[in-house]
């Protein structure tokens, strides 16, 4: 099986992207894995599992980091070997019907897939239309490692990259890994890797951010009780770049709101929280010295998402786990934060990244350095039972993953799953390809997108 990323390009890449180590090292954080046992309690603090150990890399320590790092980044992901013959791909559709927006993909031999793209769609045609669509035509599926590759160098297409490449490109590979799941009888998680968490463990991911303090707890708490959990996640910053703008409109809300989410909900709830990238680091270290106080089990963006430096800084300077990557597709900037330690958990958008597989490549980088992956949910279209999928093929998966709702305006049948929570568990389907069938009848109202 070749190799995916070969010196060339990943030199290249590293030197577009890649941040010069100008400090020390001050902290590492390491997760205390379960491999003995197979198995993280889900109820307790996800701060149980690590520990507060310091070190400063050396230049050899810090090379060999980065070697780890590039040889996961090189590991085949889909599983090629499961096709003995080539599936070339003959059309890529984008077809909507009622501000939905779908794709579907056939081979010359007949094979279809079909995926439910982002809501950001819309705003994202001409890229599907003009970039992404052509590319993949008459390529073979098995290649698909390669194809992403390929993509992102061609034509210089990594100068889109963000959310307006990665949703076109995630869209066409989710119907890539429907069909191919198909042909084979087996589920998208299986092409990508093996079913570690057949049952995967969520939190609610609550909003309100621009609430009042009562009214924004009153919320929580009625969207809490809705499930079938013992763990959520809370906002605790208003939106990047808004620091003009008190915390919801409430001066020391974030620091009033802490401690009463855990009195209110114990000790035995799991707690999360995000700060949208709201603080500077001084108060990011301030509000992550409360979140630890009070247990929380990580702090989510902190800091501007694409300022390392600061996030390493507030890394080093909090016990509290780091989160980070639902808005950073580059998986350079990933490798950074990695190899320099600024990191202790990675959180790909399966959407955002660009597909299952890159996003696995995060994750795979995250293994190799003892870190763990938690991803974040796209809300809308499909995307519950997208994420579902791809955690239960995670070797490194969080106690729990972020949920926000079953939502959906496309019409779907799951045979293998009951996509329900139940004991802060949803099941993942194990169906052919991405395990749902699509209403007949909405896919007959789908009209082409030209």
């Amino acid at each position: 099986m070749p190799l995916i990323f070969n010196s060339k390009i990943i030199n290249r890449i590293t030197w577009l992207f890649n941040y010069t180590t100008t400090m020390k090292t001050t902290s590492r954080r390491r997760f205390l894995t379960s491999a003995a046992t197979g198995v993280v309690a889900a109820n307790l603090p996800f701060t149980s599992c690590i520990s507060g150990s310091k070190k400063s890399f050396s230049d050899g320590e810090l090379k060999t980091r980065y070697d780890k790092l590039d040889q996961a980044l090189r590991q085949p992901v889909f599983k090629k070997n499961l096709f003995p013959s080539p599936v070339i791909i003959e059309t890529v559709e984008l077809l909507t019907y009622n501000n939905v927006y779908i794709c579907r993909v056939r081979s010359r031999d007949g094979a279809e897939g079909i995926s439910v793209a982002h809501p950001t769609m819309p705003m994202l045609v001409p890229i599907f239309l003009r970039t992404t669509q052509s590319f993949f035509i008459g390529q073979d599926a098995r290649e698909l490692d390669l194809i992403l590759e390929k993509f992102y160098l061609y034509n210089s297409n990594y100068r889109l990259n963000g959310l307006a490449i990665g949703v076109p490109l995630a869209t066409i590979e989710f119907a890539v890994l429907d069909m191919m799941g198909k042909i084979v009888n087996k589920s998208a998680a299986q092409l990508i890797g093996e079913i570690h968490n057949p049952e995967v463990g969520v939190y609610i991911a609550t909003e309100y951010r621009g609430l009042p303090l009562e009214e924004h707890f009153e919320r929580v708490r009625q969207e809490v009780a809705e499930f079938d959990v013992d763990a959520l996640k809370i906002r605790v910053g208003y939106m990047i770049g808004s620091k003009d703008l008190y915390y919801g409109g409430v001066p020391g809300k974030a620091e009033k709101l802490i401690p009463m989410i855990r009195e209110h909900y114990g000790d035995q709830w799991s707690l999360y929280a995000d700060a949208n990238g709201y603080y500077d680091v001084d108060d990011a270290i301030r509000i992550g010295r409360i979140l630890e106080e009070y247990n929380y089990g990580f702090f989510e963006e902190p800091v501007m998402y694409f300022h390392f430096e600061d996030i390493k800084k507030v890394a080093d300077a909090l016990t509290i786990p780091i989160s980070n990557g639902e808005q950073d597709q580059n998986l350079y900037n990933f490798r950074w934060l990695l190899a320099n330690d600024g990191l202790d958990i990675v959180e790909p958008d399966t959407y955002y990244t660009g597909g299952f597989i890159r996003s696995m490549r995060v994750a795979l980088m995250a293994k190799v350095m003892g870190k763990r992956c938690v991803t974040h949910m796209s809300e809308g279209g499909l995307g519950f039972l997208y994420n579902t999928l791809f955690v239960s093929a995670l070797p490194n998966a969080t106690p729990h993953t972020e949920f926000k709702s079953f939502r959906t305006n496309v019409p779907y049948e799951c045979s293998t799953a009951p996509m329900k929570v139940v004991k802060g568990k949803i099941t993942a389907p194990t169906g052919p390809g991405m395990g749902v069938t699509i209403d007949p009848a909405f896919i007959e109202k789908l009209q082409p997108v030209q």
